[in-house]
């Protein structure tokens, strides 16, 4: 492992119940990153997405790999949340949905970086649950200070 929770929790600003990545088993800085989010059934989103009918919202399925995307940004830089950085969301293109995740899955978040332009860092990023993808999109972070 090269990341556990706690070191997650240095590089993330998100807390329970946002935080979206449990830990990080690889990171090559500049280049990629593969990190966990355990899906149980205790989350608070599947009382509602759906009852009777749990599936992980998408939107949350990309919010994991936008924060993964943030780990290996922050990790690149060499900075930090408790630096006065920030890593936010800037948008998603070309998101493709193509399986559920339901409580006991195991996402396996990738995340690629692309490129950045003045605080702009583009990700092409998937998540897996086993060996198959359940999601794929283009993902935008910016760094601002908090």
């Amino acid at each position: 492992m090269v990341m556990d929770i706690n070191e997650v929790q240095e590089y993330l600003p998100h807390r329970y119940p946002f935080l979206l990545v449990d830990k990080v088993v690889e990171l090559t800085l500049g280049e990629s990153i593969v990190a966990i989010k355990n899906v149980t059934g205790n989350e608070n989103h599947f009382n509602g997405h759906f009852p009777g009918l749990p599936i992980m919202p998408g939107v949350l399925i990309i919010e994991a790999m936008a924060q993964a995307a943030g780990i290996l940004g922050f990790k690149t830089l060499d900075k930090k949340p408790s630096d006065g950085s920030i890593y936010m969301f800037a948008g998603v293109d070309n998101a493709r949905f193509k399986r559920q995740v339901v409580p006991g899955d195991q996402l396996i978040l990738k995340a690629q970086y692309v490129s950045d332009r003045k605080g702009l860092w583009k990700f092409e990023c998937q998540a897996y649950v086993e060996e198959t993808l359940a999601c794929s999109a283009t993902i935008l972070c910016i760094d601002r200070k908090k």
